[in-house]
């Protein structure tokens, strides 16, 4: 595959392309879903071909084909200079970049996989997911429904490209989840969640707590709270945001604000703000492809597609703007380093500037000193979905949550909400516990430029910000 790459950098460079960037993919996507009783997917699917892009003064054009042999790709090579060499002369914004070194196609951090998913067949994997659906029915109270999800996503990814560059990895992610839905005595309905995921082998979903098991029973338990919950009150207040919603507010409000893509058009409030302070010393957010996965999870990605390394991009240290998060255009236009961040959602698409794992560095308070500091407030945890806008404006619902009063927790709490803008609610930090946790998966992804859902991760430690404005009962 990589001879045929090669001949498809020659011929871009014969027709005249400044950079020619040759992508390949053979990925298996598996997605099982029951309900109750009832399968209602289970699908596998392959996904394989070609990606090329040329870039000619600055301009990218972009094509891709599904068959691999040589010819084709040439092809494919002819059709994206094209592109560009036309798009060149009418562009309003160029971004040229410099070649470089080739990259090592040996990262220097690789996870460990036990048992891959190729190794397993689909009878296992089903009882992966009836196996969790049966242990919550067995724990539940006043079910309505019980969701069981399992889904793979595996195998190759090649880029070659006008560095000289030649990288070959085996992306994985695979995700375990179950979802019970109840209903109280006045007919409202309530949700109880636990899932598991990111690039782990199948060896992870047979020992506690991610066994199928313990999370049918932790999916049960959490639902049959809920149905005593009180409704969250409405109002600004101290609050605890648990480490997949704080993952959520770096990823969703900030993370997207700081993608060089939107920096260069002006589209971000960050843009010109490098060096600025934007929140308390307690907040620090980092994006990185090579997460210590054993330790915190999260999703392995050594390369981005367009052959840049992985790295490790602290894009706000301790309240301070440090960097963006680039491909190699963006990176020559604005004087910073590239980040690795170039990705594409698959082969059909172009890569653009997209997150990796993006996370809030942890502090060093402990759960019940975290506790203490917010006093009397609400303790939001999960997420289960909202909105953002451009400006760092975000809603989102937490999936549950607790009223804490005088440094205790005191009872469960529901219908919780919680509004604002980002760049307010960065100067409000006022403690992180010290417990990292990262989150990632086949089900959701991000979204952006029509190409989703992208496997990405997120999380950090528990957050104490004072003045989230909460929605709820008033």
């Amino acid at each position: 595959m990589i001879e045929a790459l090669e001949r498809g950098i020659e011929e871009g460079e014969r027709l005249g392309a400044d950079f020619v960037e040759a992508r390949f993919e053979d990925l298996t996507l598996r997605t099982l879903e029951r309900t109750d009783d009832t399968w209602r997917d289970i699908q596998v699917k392959s996904r394989r071909g070609v990606a090329i892009t040329c870039y000619v003064d600055g301009t990218a054009g972009f094509s891709f084909a599904a068959s691999s042999d040589a010819a084709t790709v040439v092809e494919a090579v002819g059709r994206a200079y094209k592109m560009a060499r036309a798009s060149a002369s009418a562009a309003m914004l160029k971004l040229p970049f410099d070649r470089d070194e080739p990259v090592s196609p040996t990262p220097s951090y690789r996870p460990k996989i036990g048992v891959h998913p190729r190794e397993r067949d689909l009878t296992y994997k089903t009882e992966l997911v009836s196996r969790a659906v049966e242990t919550a029915r067995e724990h539940a109270k006043n079910v309505r429904n019980i969701r069981g999800l399992y889904g793979e996503l595996y195998g190759d990814k090649v880029v070659v490209n006008s560095d000289g560059s030649k990288i070959q990895w085996d992306f994985l992610v695979t995700e375990l989840r179950v979802r019970v839905t109840s209903r109280t005595g006045s007919g409202d309905m309530v949700a109880g969640m636990e899932g598991f995921g990111g690039t782990f082998g199948l060896d992870r979903y047979e020992t506690e707590p991610y066994n199928p098991e313990s999370m049918g029973k932790v999916a049960a338990e959490r639902a049959n709270e809920q149905l005593e919950a009180r409704p969250c009150p409405a109002g600004k207040f101290r609050g605890l945001i648990e480490n997949r919603l704080v993952g959520v507010l770096a990823h969703e409000s900030f993370g997207h604000l700081s993608e060089a893509d939107f920096v260069v058009t002006g589209g971000s409030p960050l843009t010109g703000k490098v060096g600025e302070r934007l929140g308390t010393e307690h907040a620090t957010i980092i994006d990185s492809g090579i997460v210590d996965i054993e330790s915190y999870g999260g999703l392995w990605v050594p390369f981005d597609d367009q052959g840049t390394p992985a790295s490790e991009t602290v894009v706000l240290e301790r309240g301070v703007l440090k960097h963006y998060l680039h491909n190699r255009g963006t990176a020559k236009k604005l004087g910073q380093r590239p980040t690795g961040n170039a990705r594409a959602v698959n082969f059909t698409f172009p890569p653009i500037v997209r997150m990796t794992n993006t996370y809030f560095a942890p502090g060093d308070l402990t759960e019940e000193e975290a506790i203490e500091l917010v006093g009397t407030g609400v303790y939001a945890i999960q997420t289960f979905g909202g909105q953002v806008q451009g400006d760092g404006s975000f809603l989102f619902k937490a999936l549950r949550g607790y009223w804490i009063e005088d440094r205790e927790i005191k009872y469960p709490i529901r219908e919780v909400s919680l509004s604002g803008n980002v760049l307010d609610l960065l100067g409000k930090v006022e403690g992180a516990t010290r417990d990292l946790r990262l989150y990632s998966g086949y089900f959701g992804g991000c979204g952006k430029g029509g190409q989703a859902p992208l496997p990405v991760g997120l999380g950090g430690p528990k957050l104490v910000i004072d003045g989230i404005t909460f929605g709820g009962k008033s």
